[in-house]
């Protein structure tokens, strides 16, 4: 890891937890589950592992959303993902 970040996390799962980090729907308390990294871990983590002006970009996303917790997530929101997200899409034919 990066620029003297105490985080703990295998070389093979740093870009998953900012991939996950990055995504809307993904809230905070799943990256937790899944890599044992609280809020406070996944900002330091985003710290060291981006550019400053992707850092701050990234902060100021995730700031303001509530599907980033899980207990301030609306009702409807049932899943860590929009529907469209992974799904296979045919190519259109020309």
């Amino acid at each position: 890891m990066g620029k003297g970040c105490k985080i703990k996390v295998r070389d093979d799962e740093m870009s998953r937890v900012i991939e996950m980090a990055w995504e809307d729907r993904t809230p905070f308390e799943a990256i937790n589950k899944a890599f044992s990294l609280s809020e406070r871990d996944i900002i330091l983590l985003m710290r060291s592992e981006l550019k400053q002006g992707a850092f701050r970009l990234w902060r100021k996303r995730v700031s303001g959303r509530k599907t980033k917790h899980l207990m301030l997530r609306p009702a409807s929101v049932l899943r860590g993902h929009c529907p469209t997200q992974y799904k296979v899409r045919s190519k259109t034919k020309q």
